[in-house]
């Protein structure tokens, strides 16, 4: 066992078919999947779409897991961040006469208009960034993942990482800014 990894422990329970496990795990993890999804995607539905598929596939492929490669946390992630991406990509190719009606998951009227108004600039701007940018945002700033791990998740080096965070930093800074240095 990798004394390395926190839930390899809970995996090997997991692959054993062990039912507290699964609900252990996804107690664990879900929070913070759905976070993922939910940042990336901008709708709670999708969001917890890709989050059951998530663990569904944790469930099926727990017993084939590969001890010591990888942190499963990191594995997680990076399965999530694939299906959100899927998902996006399905977006693209999908068009619709009107969209939707979804209500607003925002605070009510009196909870501060300049605060939605704050949020709602941050994220169309997160949202208009390219994708491997938003997605080393996501990883970092709202996962909480250091650089090396959030390199890891993504499939790249940690210098890799940091140039698109620089680069996602200053699009951010001249959107949020209105060109204003």
């Amino acid at each position: 066992m990798n004394n390395d990894d926190p839930d390899e422990a809970l995996l090997e329970r997991v692959a054993s078919g062990d039912k507290g496990a699964v609900r252990e795990m996804v107690t664990r993890k879900l929070p913070r999947v759905l976070g993922l999804a939910n940042r990336l995607l901008g709708d709670r539905g999708d969001a917890e779409d890709v989050a059951q598929e998530v663990f569904l596939r944790v469930w099926r492929r727990a017993g084939a897991w590969r001890r010591g490669e990888a942190l499963f946390d990191t594995w997680l992630h990076r399965v999530a961040v694939n299906l959100c991406l899927d998902c996006l990509r399905k977006r693209r190719d999908t068009y619709v006469a009107q969209p939707p009606d979804r209500p607003d998951p925002g605070p009510g009227p009196d909870a501060g208009i300049a605060m939605r108004e704050e949020r709602d600039a941050i994220k169309a701007a997160i949202d208009a960034l390219p994708d491997r940018q938003r997605e080393a945002i996501v990883l970092q700033y709202y996962q909480d993942l250091g650089n090396i791990e959030a390199a890891a998740v993504m499939g790249i080096s940690v210098e890799a990482l940091e140039s698109l965070l620089a680069r996602a930093r200053r699009n951010l800074r001249t959107s949020l800014t209105g060109g204003q240095p």
